[in-house]
């Protein structure tokens, strides 16, 4: 009987080493042909004053023709300048700069897109960062692939300390998982910082993204987009292609984040994906009271380890895969640390919204909040 937790976990092993099986076939992208699409690249914005100007700055010294993409800044019902600074800014000729026609984030990409005229569409957010050839890369991908939507990598900036190093493991592990599961034909994620669509894609699915719920509008349009088979899903794997936005300053905005995207969850209709958080959460719950069990009685270690290799094994692969890739090696030696923690971790995520409230802090609005990832 003791064993029983050790069985509970077996899917979440046996589905994470399919996910890197699938990340092991990812092939660099190298740019080959000459721009010849019309980009739409939407922004959209609340209280980014500090922001916006390194944003545009990024754009305006990007390596593809200026007569060829367009910048459509959305205000989301800013209270500081980030609408005077977007309009006033002179290194791009070719910025409009819009109010949102209603609250949110997916209300201010929806206003976005009806300002624009470009048939490929790329989001991203003002706290991002990107290289010279970033849009060159990702239409050059488009230009031989076709795709409906085109995955792009994301990376956090570093920070110091354990808690800045536990959120780049978190995060690449996520990444992975993204592009294996991409490139797999089964996505399960994507990352509105860095997100290339279809105005038609976006058209035809507009209207499933869950208004009800703040944040969720690019993996909403994810889902949706998997609903119709003949939806072309891509992951581009490219450094050229890479943006990176900051790290969450706080543990408590990034448990506050988190539980956005856990709320969210709640609506997803994609059942690949819904069964992968099932399985996850059942190891990481099976993770934690085998744990608390072991202080009770001390014949459940060797259950605890067998657990804690089967979780970790996967994960590992994941990750090592990962962090080769974005040139991020040397992070492995937080790998132990932050395997010993993330059961916490996820549960503190799970409960910190009842905990905040107890406590008078301030807790995510999720119908009207703006979310910024």
């Amino acid at each position: 009987m003791q064993w029983i937790p050790v069985i509970l976990i077996l899917p979440y092993f046996f589905f994470i080493i399919k996910i890197y099986r699938s990340l092991t076939r990812v092939k660099p992208f190298n740019t080959s042909a000459d721009p010849v699409t019309f980009i739409s690249l939407v922004v959209a914005c609340h209280n980014e004053q500090d922001n916006i100007p390194l944003l545009l700055k990024c754009i305006g010294e990007q390596d593809y023709p200026e007569k060829l993409f367009e910048i459509i800044i959305v205000d989301d019902n800013s209270t500081d300048r980030t609408y005077e600074i977007a309009t006033g800014y002179t290194g791009c000729g070719n910025i409009i700069v819009v109010h949102n026609n209603g609250k949110g984030k997916k209300e201010a990409i929806r206003t976005g897109i009806s300002s624009s005229s470009g048939s490929l569409i790329i989001t991203t957010d003002a706290d991002c960062r990107m290289g010279k050839r970033w849009l060159g890369t990702i239409e050059s991908f488009y230009q031989k692939h076709k795709p409906d939507m085109i995955i792009c990598p994301v990376q956090i900036e570093s920070s110091p300390g354990f808690f800045g190093k536990f959120q780049e493991m978190e995060f690449l592990s996520l990444q992975g998982i993204t592009a294996g599961s991409a490139i797999s034909g089964n996505g399960v994620m994507c990352n509105g910082a860095n997100l290339s669509f279809t105005r038609k894609a976006y058209s035809d699915n507009v209207d499933n993204l869950h208004d009800e719920i703040a944040s969720g509008d690019d993996i909403f349009l994810l889902h949706s987009l998997k609903r119709d088979n003949k939806s072309k899903i891509l992951w581009l794997e490219s450094a050229e292609a890479m943006v990176t936005t900051a790290a969450s300053p706080t543990i408590s905005a990034f448990l506050k984040q988190r539980s956005r995207w856990i709320y969210k969850a709640k609506a997803y209709s994609d059942r690949f994906t819904v069964l992968l958080g099932m399985v996850t959460f059942i190891t990481i719950a099976v993770q934690f009271f085998v744990l608390a069990e072991v202080f009770i009685n001390q014949l459940f270690i060797p259950v605890l380890l067998t657990i804690f290799a089967l979780k970790s094994i996967p994960d590992l692969l994941i990750l090592t895969n990962t962090l080769r890739r974005y040139g991020r090696n040397k992070l492995i030696i937080w790998f132990l640390p932050s395997q010993l923690i993330y059961p916490f971790y996820v549960l503190s995520t799970l409960f910190y919204p009842v905990f905040s409230r107890k406590a008078g802090l301030s807790v995510p609005h999720f119908r009207k909040e703006f979310d910024p990832h």
